[in-house]
């Protein structure tokens, strides 16, 4: 037999505010239960009585009475804080996975991976997932760099970084280069359709049905570019798409043609042509930076949104692609915008050379 409780002792003010959050129907749920608890228990009902009234458990009855001796109506409105799970994980932990990721690797591999980082400090694959996640590191990954050897590369970074940022007046600045070599492929079967939770598939094996050359001239004023198809890619396929170029652009502007260290770019017949055209200037990039030309970027985009995934049964097909792309690019032109300043690209070639321990 429980002893029965003594009614608790209420003034006017709490009755009335007890009452308020027991039928206000703004009321969270276990609030107006907790107000209707005490409202029953200061009538002197015993506590396993208010239990069953309330489709409740005598333990919670006999915790809001005491929460509401101690604080009264305030007691009621929130839960008392808690004190949470305690990290299994010590920062130290955390350090010590970290750490051994950057400086170290397992033995027979090259990187590590969740289960042999996991193995070799005791724990859980998903606890080397979550601190790697948190780290941001991602040993599978690797990226290739090449450090440029040109020995004048300040001079020609400065001088294509500033075409970009401060271009001449009364002047055109394009980036030239030509995209080699583009395979004609048709693959063996249809693509299969995407599918929700399937991507489109295509065969691995293909026909090839011979390849083209694009040649493109990017303009850095609104984006829109230049394009040809050439069987070839020789001096005079160049010439022949700079002639192009000057029949398409405003004859009174100044040309300046940001181009790779290519052969073609620099042979006798296009120096011939180019003292013919004295609106034509060349500015090359320093050798392996093809970063710097911004024509790269939109040879990524024909390749990865027309090239790639197409099929064409014939090289006149292939061509007829690319030159659809061509003119639904020109009709809404992308324009592309340097942003960093020579100095800052130093700044950072400096800081990958002291990395890697490269000298020059």
């Amino acid at each position: 037999m429980f002893t029965p409780a003594k009614p608790i002792p209420i003034d006017r003010e709490q009755e009335k505010r007890l009452l308020s959050l027991s039928r206000s129907g703004k009321t969270p749920q276990k609030v107006a239960l907790r107000a209707r608890i005490i409202l029953f228990a200061s009538e002197g009902v015993p506590n396993h009585a208010i239990a069953a009234q309330l489709g409740t458990s005598r333990p919670t009855v006999l915790l809001w009475r005491n929460r509401f001796r101690r604080s009264g109506v305030p007691g009621l409105l929130k839960d008392a804080p808690r004190p949470g799970r305690q990290k299994a994980i010590t920062p130290d932990v955390v350090q010590r996975i970290v750490e051994a990721t950057m400086q170290t690797t397992p033995a027979a591999a090259t990187h590590w991976t969740t289960r042999s980082m996991a193995r070799a400090q005791g724990l859980s694959r998903m606890t080397v997932q979550r601190i790697w996640k948190q780290h941001r590191l991602q040993p599978h990954r690797v990226e290739t760099f090449k450090f440029s050897r040109d020995p004048q590369f300040v001079e020609k970074l400065r001088d294509v970084v500033g075409l970009y940022l401060d271009p001449p007046d009364q002047a055109l600045v394009l980036s030239v280069d030509e995209k080699s070599q583009i395979q004609a492929l048709d693959r063996t079967a249809p693509l299969l359709a995407l599918r929700p939770g399937i991507p489109a598939r295509q065969t691995h094996d293909y026909q090839r049905h011979g390849t083209t050359t694009l040649y493109a001239a990017l303009s850095m004023l609104d984006g829109t570019v230049i394009g040809e198809c050439l069987p070839r890619h020789r001096s005079r396929e160049f010439i022949r798409f700079l002639n192009r170029i000057n029949r398409e652009t405003p004859p009174d502007l100044d040309l300046h043609l940001i181009v790779d260290n290519s052969s073609t770019h620099k042979s006798p017949p296009v120096k011939r042509w180019l003292r013919r055209h004295r609106r034509f200037h060349l500015h090359f990039t320093p050798t392996s930076s093809s970063w710097l030309n911004m024509v790269e970027r939109w040879f990524g985009e024909i390749t990865r949104k027309r090239i790639r995934r197409g099929s064409f049964t014939s090289v006149q097909e292939l061509i007829k692609a690319i030159n659809e792309f061509l003119e639904a690019h020109n009709r809404v032109p992308k324009k592309f915008v340097w942003t960093k300043t020579a100095d800052m690209i130093l700044t950072k070639i400096h800081r990958c050379k002291a990395a890697s321990g490269t000298p020059h």
